[in-house]
C-alpha cells in the first residue's frame, strides 16, 4: 500500500542536501542532520538504508560523512523511495497485479501504473531546481 512516511520525505531531502555538495564531497552526518533539523540518530538510520540500496557511500572518521554514489540526474524519486518505503504499489496491487475485486482491477493497474511512472519520472536534480526556484525569496507576517 502507498504510504510515503517521514523516512521517505527526509530521505529525499537528505538526497538533495549530499547533491548541493561541490565536487561531491563528503558531508558529515551533524552537519546532514543541522541543516535539516533532525535527530543525529533517525537521520542515521536513514542514511544507513540509503546505503545499503548504494544511493549513498559513506566512510567514517574525522573528515568521513556521506556522498552521492552517482550524478543527480542519475537519481529519480522512485529509487530512493522504494529504498526507504519498499514496493510503491497501492492497496489494490500485489506482486504488479491487481487484486481480483469485483471488475476494478483496470483502476488499479492504472493506479499502480500513473504512480511509479511519475515517480520515477522526477530526478533528484529537478526536485533540486524546483526547490531552488523558491529559494531567495523574503516573506514578511
Amino acid at each position: 500500500m502507498i504510504k510515503i512516511s517521514t523516512r521517505g520525505q527526509y530521505a529525499l531531502m537528505t538526497m538533495e542536501v549530499l547533491a548541493e555538495q561541490p565536487d561531491n564531497s563528503f558531508v558529515s552526518l551533524k552537519k546532514i542532520s543541522h541543516k535539516q533539523n533532525l535527530p543525529v540518530k533517525y537521520l542515521e538510520q536513514i542514511l544507513i538504508q540509503l546505503s545499503k540500496s548504494g544511493l549513498v557511500e559513506g566512510i567514517r572518521g574525522n573528515s568521513g560523512g556521506y556522498r552521492l554514489t552517482k550524478s543527480p540526474e542519475k537519481y529519480t524519486a522512485g529509487e530512493i523511495l522504494r529504498a526507504m518505503e519498499g514496493n510503491l504499489n497501492p492497496k489494490g496491487i500485489v506482486d504488479n497485479k491487481a487484486v481480483k475485486t469485483k471488475g476494478n482491477e483496470d483502476f488499479w493497474e492504472g493506479f499502480n501504473k500513473i504512480i511509479n511512472s511519475y515517480v520515477d519520472s522526477v530526478s533528484l536534480q529537478s526536485i533540486i531546481e524546483k526547490s531552488n526556484e523558491n529559494n531567495g525569496y523574503m516573506f514578511y507576517i
